[in-house]
């Protein structure tokens, strides 16, 4: 695939590479611990949260091809990728300062709206930032190094999640900021956390730009081979590159289908799920001192399952030489599944952190081992494009989920999201499986 091999890179240039998803996985983390708690607040109804998150997913898999797409094409001042993840970061930093602010409006528009709003522009602008990072790790780096950049991506991802994930219980607990607030507002260690989340993302991002160089088009293309021109077909190529996509990726959409099929379950029920089922609170409630109790405690489980992936994520290049990128996978997609399955059976909320080790060690495989197999299959020149394509395999199961998710927990378990959480669990031993179908081109190369 390329005429000369890149150079490696040393382990501080990677780190510089990838610093920038500190910040979005701050801001990420923030979200995903925080939303379904600030949407109940503003009135939804449990079975309506999966509706309210569909926004994300459906701007995912709009905005990441085209970023993809047009970020392989471009070439400015600042680089190939570096400009997209920018603006993203602008936005998504607004995003995230008005979201706590959001209930303000619920006189004016319907509670649904200003949800799935921000939901959206705040997906949509972390997408813009996020699609070109995995672009850049597989553009500068050679084959044998990839699992390596993409192990310290994700131990840079765990460590902004842990943070951000724990920024509202330290708020409270450290610095006795109050964690109440009247009904239909949210508190203030939530409102000053998403505050702190917009400084982290664009400072991170600003990092990445100021410290990286990428590869000028004429040295590019001394590395990756002549470079197809995709302008005369415009956005119409996309369609293309999808109908050409490499079986290796066709392989590892199903694994990724189950995989975050299983992940937004979490991030949508877990909140309501230990509520209900650690504390006792009913379904009915949304304000008092426990539900927001149990709301602090997913950001600590958070924080847990993501300190558990920024260090396991250092061991996966060396995990993977010695076992095999596929049965490592594989491995850690079927501890994932037993530590969400295992949240049933816990008897206290201190046992629940037990089981995010299992969810760290399925996170941390997600976000490194899809990536750097895909890497090596993806023609030269198509990295963004593919990596934005390899999205809709991300995007489809919450788009499903989203659909079907909240119907399930009303209908069919009464309202008791914790059922939702084993179905993540199962749907990750069902992702464990598929992994042993996909082709991988590199792994001899990299155990060697």
């Amino acid at each position: 695939m390329d005429n000369i091999e890149k150079p490696k890179l040393s382990f501080w240039q990677i780190w510089n590479m990838s610093f920038g998803f500190l910040g979005i996985q701050f801001g990420l983390a923030l979200q995903n611990s925080n939303a379904s708690r600030i949407l109940e607040t503003m009135g939804a109804n449990v079975e309506e949260l999966s509706w309210f998150w569909l926004a994300a997913p459906i701007t995912g898999l709009i905005v990441q091809p085209l970023v993809g797409h047009y970020s392989d094409q471009t070439w400015n001042k600042l680089g190939r990728r570096k400009s997209y993840f920018l603006i993203g970061a602008i936005f998504a930093s607004l995003a995230l300062a008005f979201m706590p602010n959001a209930p303000v409006l619920v006189n004016l528009i319907p509670p649904l709206y200003i949800g799935a709003g921000i939901l959206m522009i705040l997906d949509a602008s972390i997408n813009v930032s996020m699609e070109p990072f995995r672009a850049l790790v597989a553009d500068m780096l050679p084959g044998d190094q990839r699992t390596m950049g993409f192990s310290v991506q994700t131990a840079l991802i765990g460590i902004g999640a842990v943070v951000g994930s724990l920024f509202p219980y330290i708020m409270t607990n450290w610095f006795g900021i109050s964690n109440i607030a009247p009904e239909g507002q949210i508190p203030d260690t939530v409102v000053f956390s998403f505050y702190a989340g917009a400084i982290v993302f664009i400072g991170a991002i600003l990092w990445t730009v100021f410290k990286v160089k990428e590869y000028p088009p004429d040295e590019y293309k001394q590395y990756h081979g002549e470079v197809t021109d995709a302008k005369t077909k415009g956005v119409l190529q996309i369609f293309a590159d999808f109908k050409e996509m490499p079986k290796t990726m066709k392989q590892l959409g199903v694994v990724q289908f189950f995989s975050w099929f299983a992940l937004f379950s979490m991030w949508v029920f877990t909140h309501r799920a230990i509520a209900g089922h650690i504390w006792g609170v009913p379904i009915s409630d949304n304000s008092s001192v426990a539900y927001n109790e149990a709301g602090n405690w997913v950001g600590v489980m958070s924080g847990v399952y993501f300190f558990v992936s920024a260090i396991y994520a250092m061991f996966l290049p060396w995990l993977a030489r010695q076992m095999g990128r596929k049965k490592i996978y594989a491995i850690s997609l079927a501890l994932g599944g037993l530590g969400l399955i295992s949240m049933f059976f816990m008897p206290s909320k201190e046992w629940l952190l037990l089981s995010m080790v299992g969810v760290g060690v399925a996170w941390a495989s997600i976000l490194a081992m899809p990536y750097a197999i895909l890497a090596g299959s993806i023609p030269a020149g198509k990295m963004g494009i593919y990596m934005g394509i390899f999205n809709f395999f991300i995007v489809i199961p919450q788009i499903i989920n989203a659909l079907i998710g909240g119907s399930i927990v009303k209908r069919i378990f009464d309202s008791e999201a914790i059922y939702s959480l084993v179905i993540g669990g199962v749907c990750f031993l069902i992702a464990a499986i598929s992994v042993f179908l996909v082709d991988d081109k590199d792994e001899l190369k990299i155990q060697s």
